[in-house]
């Protein structure tokens, strides 16, 4: 089953008076590589989303947001009993020193800078909010999943088809190497008797030479040079082996999990077998199959950088 990279997921969770949204994009890349931004006084739990995220996604970055909405608690506002008594007798002295008759009622007081203050950040109870969030994260990345499966699928469609193109032009190669060597005798004896022919040199020791001075070449040097031509364009070996990588694409890209890296190490051999036999075949027909082949593969691998 192929993953795509690329997705988006998200998911709300509350329970008594906590609320969570939580969002997950992944975008392509080569390595595992997290981003996470939380509310504030929630960042301490980041290695928790990192254990959570890398059980669930294992390549590609990831951006993981989380809003955590609770209403404050009456525990988490304090009254600065030091600061409220310099207010006071402050105001007292005012008083005093202008005759003043009015006096300044508590609420006031408590609507004073610094007076009531709230409770640091670290004072949020973390351990009785994690399983919402952690229950909330579970459901983005749910859905962020599902629409990596869904273009996962048509991708693995994509990859079958260009592999499937890597076959046909490699049966097309292997047909036409057997007939390299024969159309290469074929060619090399006829200019051979062309040119000669202009001599007065006979090819064919066999032949009746009518003039003495004429000159007679000795067919087998003919057979010698076709035999280091098909050894050096011999590619038989390069065909089974690129045709092995073929087989063992097809096999990955259908097995049960997602195997990015090891398709991207298959398909670079592909195209390493497929330059070999273009540099050795010295045939045009297998020269415009190769071309084929590498198309296919380029695509391969395009495509498969933003498989996981």
């Amino acid at each position: 089953m192929l993953l795509s990279m690329t997705g988006f997921g998200e998911a709300r969770r509350q329970k008594a008076c906590v609320a969570v949204g939580a969002e997950v994009r992944t975008v392509n890349s080569r390595f595992f590589k997290l981003s996470v931004r939380s509310s504030e006084g929630y960042n301490a739990l980041e290695p928790r989303v990192e254990q959570a995220v890398r059980g669930r996604i294992r390549r590609g970055t990831v951006q993981v947001n989380l809003r955590i909405d609770r209403p404050p608690r009456a525990d988490d506002f304090r009254i600065n009993e030091q600061v409220l008594g310099h207010y006071r007798r402050q105001l007292g002295a005012l008083e005093r020193e202008w005759g003043a008759a009015e006096t300044v009622t508590l609420a006031v007081l408590l609507s004073l800078p610094g007076v009531v203050q709230e409770q640091p950040p670290d004072a949020i109870p973390l351990e009785h909010d994690w399983p919402i969030i952690e229950e909330a994260l579970a459901a983005a990345i749910d859905s962020l999943e599902q629409m990596r499966r869904d273009e996962g699928r048509a991708m693995a469609a994509d990859l079958a088809a260009n592999c499937r193109q890597v076959a046909e032009s490699l049966a097309k190669i292997e047909a036409r190497a057997s007939l390299v060597a024969q159309d290469y005798a074929a060619r090399l004896t006829e200019r051979l008797q062309r040119s000669l022919a202009e001599l007065d040199v006979v090819l064919d020791p066999a032949a009746v030479v009518l003039d003495p001075a004429a000159v007679v070449l000795d067919p087998a040097a003919v057979v010698r040079e076709v035999a280091l031509f098909a050894e050096r364009a011999d590619i038989s070996e390069e065909i089974i082996r690129l045709r092995s990588h073929q087989e063992q694409f097809e096999a990955i890209l259908a097995g049960p999990e997602s195997a990015g890296r090891k398709l991207e190490f298959v398909s670079q051999e592909m195209l390493r077998e497929a330059n070999t036999i273009g540099s050795k075949a010295n045939d045009v027909e297998i020269a415009q199959q190769v071309i084929e082949i590498k198309s296919a593969v380029e695509r391969i691998r395009e495509m498969l950088q933003n498989v996981e």
